[in-house]
């Protein structure tokens, strides 16, 4: 067990000295995240645009079902990650699990990018794809939790919120990033050109982003809270065990505010309305860079309403943003269809605008709420297996609901009401749980960590 002291400028709160190394941490949890969802992002925007017939061609009509299905089997995966990183996290730092996680990431992405169609090699090209995604689900699995932690746990607790907003705007960078990308191979190679090597150029360029991302991350110091619970002999032996003994209900409510965001984010990062809107032998038959980059630009609003909204819940509240973002959420998800099927793209930017509004106002302050419910001794755990539980219940299979919805009803209303409900259940989770903003993180309030923050349950 290690018995190595806190650095040089740590208190026992978790803040750090200076403002370099304040921005060091926040630099490194963007690019770091950044990477790891443009990889995870970039998969599923061609499984909404070539994949289906380059692997799946044989499966006929439900060629496009399958393959945003595989989408969705990572999903399956993450627990495992979360587990796993958990586990090593919660034992041997976050540091190290965020350096394997990249690692893992990248070398899946760019496996995928050289990986041989059905036409190629027949039916190994589509198990190979799906093995490669399991890897990738892997990683996701594991990166969040410890990226979340890297940031809050620097932090000064008045600006948590804040702090925690850096690896949560790195998803909406990730997907600006995957889908500019996209739409720029579309440019370069048009038609059929694209089908035949211009999707795998995107996945090549996951090795530069490993790269910067390693490079980036190594600088970085561990997280303080953790170094302390190294000096004081405190590391859980099963993190796990205790998380699910001590602390189960807590677990599933919070995985149910997460899928309440997951879900209806995922009808762009899971590449769903990249796909119903550039279907030809759908409704709008739209040109596919012209979709792509509405969907990059819809990042962006996506990322400043995440930032602000980690900003804000430093000020009024976790439970109180999340409140906001979730009536926010409910008002994107009536206005999205409705847009996107006019046919006309500003009006798609616009649905998809107002949509990410919501989405980044519940998903802004996540990193903060999740890190102060739970204890120091299981926190990675705690965070990561919420977080990949809330993600296969939120997103996983989100595309493919939609897609068979559609399919069943012939209309997206049903898709409408599919997502109000899952914005619905993440509200009713938020209202289950006590704000708790600026809760001391460190191991000496351990006792404090432990009580209950759901309501009703006694906070003893």
């Amino acid at each position: 067990m290690s018995t190595a002291r806190p650095p040089q400028g740590f208190t026992p709160t978790g803040t750090i000295a200076t403002p370099a190394d304040r921005r060091r941490v926040v630099f490194a949890t963007v690019v770091g995240t950044t990477v790891e969802w443009y990889d995870f992002f970039i998969y599923a925007s061609a499984a909404g645009l070539v994949f289906g017939q380059l692997f799946f061609a044989p499966l006929g009509a439900n060629s496009v079902l399958i393959s945003f299905a595989t989408v969705g089997v990572s999903f399956l995966f993450r627990p495992l990650g979360a587990f796993l990183a958990g586990h090593f996290g919660d034992k041997y730092g976050r540091k190290v699990v965020l350096m394997w996680t990249l690692i893992l990431m990248g070398a899946a992405t760019a496996l995928i990018g050289i990986l041989p169609t059905y036409e190629a090699i027949g039916v190994a090209a589509p198990i190979l794809l799906v093995l490669l995604r399991i890897l990738q689900g892997l990683s996701a699995g594991g990166e969040w939790g410890g990226a979340v932690l890297m940031a809050v746990e620097h932090a000064p607790k008045q600006r948590r919120g804040a702090f925690g907003a850096s690896p949560q705007i790195g998803v909406p960078l990730g997907l600006l990033l995957a889908s500019g990308v996209m739409a720029v191979m579309a440019m370069i190679a048009p038609g059929d050109a694209f089908l035949e090597w211009g999707w795998r150029v995107p996945f090549l360029l996951s090795v530069v982003l490993i790269l910067v991302g390693w490079y980036v991350r190594r600088r970085v110091e561990e997280s303080p809270v953790f170094t302390e619970l190294a000096e004081r002999k405190e590391k859980a032996r099963m993190p796990i065990v205790q998380l699910f003994r001590k602390h189960l209900l807590l677990v599933i409510i919070a995985a149910f505010v997460f899928a309440g965001n997951n879900a209806v984010g995922y009808m762009t990062t899971g590449g769903y309305i990249q796909n119903y809107s550039t279907n030809p032998e759908g409704p709008l038959a739209l040109e596919r860079g012209p979709v792509l980059w509405a969907v990059a630009g819809s990042a962006v609003t996506w990322l400043l309403s995440t930032f602000a909204a980690g900003v804000l819940s430093d000020r009024i509240g976790r439970r109180t943003t999340y409140i906001i973002g979730w009536i926010l959420q409910l008002i994107g998800v009536f206005t999205l269809f409705p847009l996107v099927n006019t046919g006309n793209i500003w009006l798609l930017f616009l649905g998809l605008a107002i949509l990410t509004i919501g989405l980044g106002f519940t998903y802004g302050p996540q990193a903060a709420l999740y890190s102060e419910l739970f204890p120091a001794s299981i926190r990675f755990s705690g965070v990561s297996i919420s977080y990949a539980i809330g993600a296969i219940l939120g997103g996983a299979f989100a595309p493919t609901i939609a897609t068979a919805l559609v399919q069943a009803t012939g209309t997206t209303v049903s898709v409408t009401w599919y997502l109000a409900g899952m914005t619905l259940l993440g509200l009713v989770a938020t209202l289950l749980l006590r704000d708790r903003s600026g809760i001391p993180l460190g191991p000496e309030r351990e006792a404090e960590q432990e009580q209950s923050p759901i309501y009703g349950l006694s906070k003893a």
